[in-house]
C-alpha cells in the first residue's frame, strides 16, 4: 500500500524514492512485523489464556514430561504471527503485484483451517480435532485456486515446467500434471511444518530460516540482471516477494519472543497449516519447488520419520522410531528438549545453506 501512496509522490519528494526499492520495503516490513507481534503480543496471550482455562490439550501417548511442563499453554498463537504477516505484507508490498494475493489466500485460508481445528480440540479437550479428510480437502481446494493462478501469472515457457537444482537449463515440463504437483507442494509444506511443531521454538526457527532463503530467491529470480547472471529463471514480479518473506521474517521473530522455552503460547495449527503453505506458495511461484525440498528439509525428514513410521507398524506390527514425528523419538531417547531443538536448528541452517548454494552450483 505504501509504495502505491509513496512512489508517485517521489518527484516531489526525494525521501519516499525509497519506497522503490525491494530491499527497504522488506526490511520495513520486517521491522513491522516485528513490532507489531511484540505490541500485541502479551494483550493475545491473556485474551487466550482468558478463553482457554485448560490450555492446549496435551498428548496422552506423548512424551510423559510434557504433561507437567506444557500443561495450562495457550494455543492458537499463530494468529499473532498471521496478523503481523499479512498486515506488515500489506502495507509495504504493492497491491497491484499479483502475486500478493495467492500467497495471502493460502495462509490466511490455510490459517482459517487452522483455528477451526485448534477451536475444535479445545471445545473436545483432545488432541483430536478436525478430521484429517476434512483438512486435506479444504487444503487442496485453496491450493487448487492458488496454483490456477500463480500458473497464470507464469511466463508461457515456464507454465508447466519444474527447474532442477544444480542443473543448468533443464526444465522437466509436466504438462497438466504440474497442477496437482503444485498442489501437493503447498498442501505437504504445510503438514510438514504442522508435523514438525512439537516443542518450543523447534518449528518457528525454521520456518524463518526458510523464509530468509526465499526472500533472497524471490529477490534474484525477480530481477532480470542477477536471473540472468545465476541463470536461473527470471519471473517478473517476484521480487516483491521478498517483501512478503521480510514480513514473514518479523512476524515469526516477534512470536519467537514468546514462544521460546518456556513457551507462553503456542502457534497451534493456525499458525502451523498457514507458514507451511505460505512457503510452499512462495516456492511455486518462484519456481524453486525442489529447492524448498532443501532449505526446509528439517521438515521433510520430520514429515518421512511419520510416513515410515505408520507404513513399518501397519505392514511388519513394528516401530522403527520410539516415537514418530523424529523429535519424539530424541525426547524417549532421554534428550533433554534444548537440546533437540537446537541441534535441529543446526541442521536446518546447513540445508537452507545447501539450498542457496544450487542457485550458483549449476
Amino acid at each position: 500500500m505504501l509504495p502505491d501512496l509513496l512512489v508517485p509522490l517521489a518527484d516531489q519528494y526525494q525521501l519516499f524514492n525509497l519506497f522503490r526499492y525491494i530491499t527497504f520495503r522488506t526490511g520495513g516490513a520486517t521491522i513491522t512485523a516485528l513490532v507489531f507481534s511484540l505490541m500485541f503480543g502479551p494483550a493475545l496471550i491473556r485474551w487466550l489464556k482468558t478463553h482457554q482455562a485448560e490450555g492446549q490439550p496435551i498428548r496422552t501417548d506423548g512424551p510423559q514430561s510434557h504433561l507437567v511442563t506444557k500443561i495450562g499453554t495457550p494455543t492458537m498463537g499463530g494468529l499473532l504471527i498471521l496478523g503481523a504477516f499479512a498486515l506488515s505484507t500489506l502495507l509495504w508490498m504493492p497491491l497491484s503485484n499479483p502475486y500478493l494475493w495467492p500467497v495471502l489466500l493460502v495462509a490466511l485460508s490455510f490459517g482459517a483451517v487452522g483455528s477451526v481445528d485448534d477451536w475444535m480440540k479445545l471445545r473436545r479437550r483432545s488432541h483430536h480435532g478436525m478430521s484429517g479428510r476434512m483438512k486435506l480437502v479444504l487444503q487442496l481446494g485453496v491450493a487448487f485456486i492458488a496454483t490456477l493462478v500463480l500458473i497464470e501469472l507464469s511466463p508461457a515457457q515456464l507454465r508447466y515446467g519444474v527447474a532442477v537444482p544444480f542443473v543448468k537449463d533443464t526444465l522437466i515440463s509436466l504438462g497438466l500434471f504440474y497442477v496437482p504437483f503444485a498442489m501437493v507442494v503447498i498442501v505437504g509444506g504445510s503438514n510438514a511444518v504442522n508435523l514438525t511443531d512439537g516443542l518450543d521454538g523447534l518449528a518457528i526457527v525454521p520456518v524463518m530460516i526458510v523464509a530468509a532463503c526465499f526472500g533472497l530467491i524471490a529477490y534474484l529470480a525477480g530481477n532480470v540482471n542477477f536471473a540472468t547472471y545465476l541463470q536461473i529463471n527470471y519471473i517478473p514480479g517476484t521480487g516483491d516477494l521478498a517483501v512478503m518473506c521480510g514480513a514473514l521474517l518479523g512476524a515469526g521473530l516477534g512470536f519467537l519472543w514468546f514462544n521460546a522455552p518456556p513457551a507462553r503460547v503456542f502457534m497451534g495449527d493456525t499458525g502451523s497449516l498457514a507458514l507451511g503453505g505460505a512457503l510452499g506458495a512462495m516456492s511455486v511461484a518462484t519456481r524453486h519447488e525442489l529447492v524448498l525440498a532443501i532449505t526446509g528439509g528439517l521438515f521433510v525428514v520430520e514429515t518421512l520419520s511419520v510416513i515410515l513410521q505408520v507404513a513399518s507398524f501397519k505392514l511388519t506390527g513394528k516401530r522403527i522410531f520410539l516415537m514418530a514425528p523424529l523429535h519424539h523419538h530424541f525426547e524417549r531417547k532421554g534428550w533433554a528438549e534444548s537440546t533437540i531443538v537446537i541441534r535441529f536448528w543446526i541442521i536446518a541452517v546447513v540445508l537452507a545453506l545447501a539450498g542457496l548454494s544450487s542457485l550458483k552450483l549449476r
